[in-house]
């Protein structure tokens, strides 16, 4: 009994599970075929101070969609792995500050579950993978060392044609949670895509994405905006270390950040055939009623029934 079950975690995916089959007749067994469209969050919640909440369960939880309460069908916490990039700026602006951006992503990485898959991605004029062509993602330090470490800072910023490229590679990933750390001034002035493309993007892809705006007052090009963005609407954080020697502190409390986040799921209503932007507000409070700060993706792309039914005929078919 092949039953498939659509995940729009914002980025699609169609997983068969077997059942048992049943029979209407000795010599002629029936199947049923059922699909249930499952949005998944990935879900941050902190106190009033900052501190990550780590033993709530689904009943502290209260999911709307489109202002309609919905029913919580998949519900965890567990530190599970994560395909992360590092997306890091490497135009000319960055040359005084790569350094500490380097230790600051390396002490990301030993902060992070030991199982994560991870890779750089560098951005300059142009979109460069940092790991060998041979190696898609790793957790080890010292290849993480020499890829964040070969690229001299130089040149323009490509920071949309990054932001495309990683989402992209992150699909290549094991692991179901996804998430990008990205490190910038938040200015584009070499890009190929446009900020509409990255939007769309973000909107459909399953991945959380933190940034860190490095910038001096005088930099023409900073754009903290574009960095809020990104992460407001995929359900990361964005921050503004004052002081380059804040960055390694803030890459160890995404990487907490990262392990503690709850895993909710729903099955959303249709009302129709045709897609709809739908619009996501998760809240949390504790046993004694304490309501808690949540960070998690604000809206999400429901497909029309056509693609979806598209979609599904191509795996299928092993396209």
């Amino acid at each position: 009994m092949p039953i498939d079950i659509l995940i729009l975690g914002l980025a699609i995916a169609v997983q068969t599970f077997p059942a048992q089959a049943s029979a209407v007749e000795a010599d002629r067994p029936f199947k049923l075929t059922a699909t249930a469209e499952l949005v998944l969050l990935d879900v941050s919640v902190k106190d009033a101070s900052g501190e990550h909440i780590s033993n709530l369960n689904r009943e502290n939880f209260r999911v709307y969609e489109d202002g309609k309460l919905q029913k919580i069908t998949q519900f965890g916490s567990d530190d599970v792995p994560v395909t992360v990039g590092l997306v890091l700026d490497t135009s000319r602006s960055m040359r005084p500050k790569y350094r500490d951006v380097v230790t600051a992503a390396l002490a990301f990485a030993r902060a992070s579950n030991r199982n994560d898959e991870l890779f750089v991605v560098n951005f300059g004029d142009s979109v460069s993978i940092g790991l060998p062509d041979d190696v898609p993602f790793t957790a080890d330090i010292d290849q993480l060392l020499k890829a964040l470490s070969w690229k001299v800072p130089a040149g323009r910023t490509a920071l949309y044609d990054a932001v495309l490229f990683s989402l992209d590679h992150l699909e290549k990933g094991k692991c179901e949670r996804k998430a990008l750390l990205l490190v910038s001034d938040g200015g584009d002035n070499s890009s190929t895509h446009k900020s509409e493309e990255v939007a769309r993007m973000v909107r459909e892809s399953r991945a959380t994405i933190y940034t860190i705006g490095i910038f001096d007052e005088n930099d023409e090009d900073r754009n903290p905006g574009l960095l809020q963005r990104l992460a407001r609407v995929s359900g990361g954080e964005a921050f503004f270390p004052e002081h380059l020697s804040e960055v390694v502190g803030v890459c160890r409390q995404i990487a907490s950040d990262i392990r503690t986040r709850y895993t909710i799921g729903y099955v959303p209503v249709r009302s129709g055939e045709r897609g709809s932007l739908r619009k996501i507000k998760v809240t949390a409070s504790t046993p004694s009623g304490h309501n808690l700060v949540i960070h998690t993706r604000t809206s999400y792309f429901l497909p029309d029934r056509r693609s979806v039914a598209d979609g599904e005929a191509s795996q299928k078919r092993g396209l």
